[in-house]
């Protein structure tokens, strides 16, 4: 919180722009910017692409729970502008598509109120790549970089976070069934064991190895780190 508030006392900036998923990681965060800047200066926007219900109810959850204001928008026809004029058919494309085209309306919206745009990726994301550039990726600050998911877990329990929000299972929305730890091939929760030993302990390959982590998995960490 204290490190929120400074870095938006230095900037000579006093609101913040956040995009609200329904998920675990930007509820940590909304809940974090408005205990370091007030609930009045957080301008959350919740932008899906297809109409899950669900998700928008969980976002309005956490937004009550943080005292802040959200507001919802479909992305739906300008993605679908976007992906006809440039024959955009392949679904990843798409969905780098989509978490683009919310970074622009963040920006925008930065812009007519004069905030900084604070992004909800965490350290498990930001070391294997599970983000887009200049999408999710592209954004002012980032409050949780330093936390694992289980981490992020954790910090949630004790900032209120809803149950729900904390166990459902972790999705960027990009398309229909789509999960993180689906497209990954494995779950955070194994994934944040092994990274802790290989970045933060400097384990090597055989240490890891020794540790317990099956060789193809580790070799596979490690290339998606480098």
């Amino acid at each position: 919180v204290k490190g929120i508030k400074d870095y938006f006392t230095n900037a000579r900036v006093e609101n913040a722009v956040i995009g609200m998923s329904g998920g675990v990681d930007s509820a940590v965060v909304c809940i974090l910017c408005a205990k370091a800047l007030g609930p009045g200066q957080i301008h959350a926007f919740h932008l899906p692409y297809f109409d899950n219900p669900n998700e928008w109810k969980h976002a309005q959850d956490v937004a009550q729970v943080a005292g802040v204001k959200i507001t919802r928008h479909s992305i739906k026809n300008a993605v679908d502008v976007l992906c006809q004029d440039y024959g955009i058919t392949d679904k990843v494309r798409q969905g780098n598509a989509m978490a683009r085209l919310r970074m622009i309306f963040f920006y925008e919206q930065a812009r007519k109120l004069n905030a900084l745009v604070v992004g909800t990726g965490n350290k498990s994301e930001l070391l294997t790549g599970y983000f887009t550039k200049y999408g999710d990726g592209g954004v002012d600050l980032l409050p949780i970089a330093a936390l694992y998911k289980k981490q992020v877990r954790q910090l949630a329990h004790e900032l209120g976070v809803p149950q729900e929000v904390i166990e459902k299972k972790p999705s960027a929305g990009l398309w229909e069934g789509q999960t993180d730890e689906g497209e990954l091939g494995f779950t955070y929760e194994r994934v944040d064991q092994l990274l802790y030993l290989l970045v933060d302990q400097r384990y090597c390959r055989d240490e890891a190895v020794a540790a317990g982590f099956e060789p193809p998995f580790v070799d596979r960490v490690i290339n998606i780190i480098r």
